[in-house]
């Protein structure tokens, strides 16, 4: 097992090829060179101790010293060793409205990518928490089921397009169902937060009573609100040019808003608290503050990798390489000329 802790230096290694290329060129004009000044042969005899071999193996050594200094800067990691560690947190979920509302552009970029920051920057203040995503719209989806793996939650996070559920609408009682019966454990004491971002346009009259029954499970909610009061059209594009906007059975132009009372009465359903999503800072403190105050539960021990920096033989065997290349002279090795074994007669 292992792991490279600083890859950025791993393009250094295409100065390698260069300087092969830039060798066997040189090689080659010097080689041209010899051939107008006079005859090789007799360049030879004139200089019969210069060896051939020499300097391909003095390029050689260069090359391969440089690249093992650059792995070394790249300081690999490896180890087998693993071992149990303890971590303190709680669950949480992420239920982020894709429906299509959410392109509504009256925040930029658009509500969707706004919550997709959102979550993001959330996911960059956790400690040790477990965190799942859900996607919702008309119908609930699990995108990621719980993990305590960020940078892989973040990945997934990005993903997340309208198009992926095919059920339009807004359900927001799908999603804490789903989050309540397949993503917290009721045998679990770990205590649970679901954090539901979303511009608040429920098309259906559930979500209340959703959030009761999520409560009787220790299920706390916290409701973000994306979009703004006023409004926005929903804008149809192709090849991120707008073409139109989303338009009803009346021909009419869709201005979708956010419903900031729907999402404050979920929240205290669950004793929960809903903050402004337009303000990425407000939502930032808020559920900081809200996870300050949560009693953390010891998670089961974890199998964890215990990797060694291993940089140190890499970088002391490139210097030995380049140090070896200083003291090697192009002449010939008298006891290796005796042997000829390269045919440099």
């Amino acid at each position: 097992m292992y792991e490279l802790e600083e890859k950025g230096y791993l393009y250094l290694l295409l100065v390698i090829p260069i300087l092969a290329i830039l060798f066997l060129y040189a090689s080659y004009w010097k080689r041209k060179k010899q051939k107008e000044f006079g005859d090789l042969d007799l360049i030879k005899k004139l200089s019969p101790e210069k060896s051939l071999f020499k300097p391909v193996l003095k390029t050689i050594l260069t090359l391969l010293g440089l690249t093992f200094l650059i792995i070394g800067l790249v300081n690999p990691k490896m180890g087998t060793k693993m071992e149990k560690v303890k971590r303190q947190g709680i669950d949480i979920v992420f239920a982020v409205d894709v429906s299509k509302s959410m392109l509504a552009e009256d925040v930029a970029p658009n509500r969707l990518e706004k919550s997709k920051q959102l979550v993001s920057q959330l996911i960059n203040q956790l400690g040790s928490d477990r965190i799942g995503i859900i996607a919702y719209s008309g119908s609930a989806f699990p995108v990621l089921p719980m993990t305590s793996d960020y940078a892989v939650a973040k990945m997934f996070m990005q993903t997340m397009n309208p198009g992926m559920i095919s059920s339009q609408g807004t359900s927001i009682d799908e999603a804490i169902n789903l989050a309540a019966n397949n993503f917290f454990d009721k045998k679990d004491k770990t205590n649970k937060l679901l954090i539901i971002i979303s511009d608040g346009e429920d098309h259906s009259d559930n979500a209340e009573n959703a959030a009761e029954e999520a409560e009787k499970m220790g299920l706390k909610i916290v409701t973000v609100g994306v979009g703004t009061e006023k409004g926005g059209p929903i804008p149809l594009k192709r090849n991120g040019i707008v073409e139109s906007f989303q338009r009803d059975k009346d021909d009419q132009v869709v201005i979708t808003k956010r419903n900031a009372e729907v999402l404050s009465a979920i929240a205290k359903s669950t004793k929960g608290g809903y903050v402004d999503g337009n303000s990425t800072k407000a939502v930032l403190d808020y559920v900081k503050k809200v996870l300050d105050n949560t009693q953390k539960t010891d998670f089961e021990g974890t199998m964890m990798a215990d990797y060694k920096s291993q940089f140190q033989w890499f970088l002391g065997f490139g210097f030995f390489l380049l140090f070896l290349d200083v003291f090697l002279l192009e002449r010939k090795t008298s006891w290796v000329k005796k042997l000829n074994l390269f045919n440099e007669s």
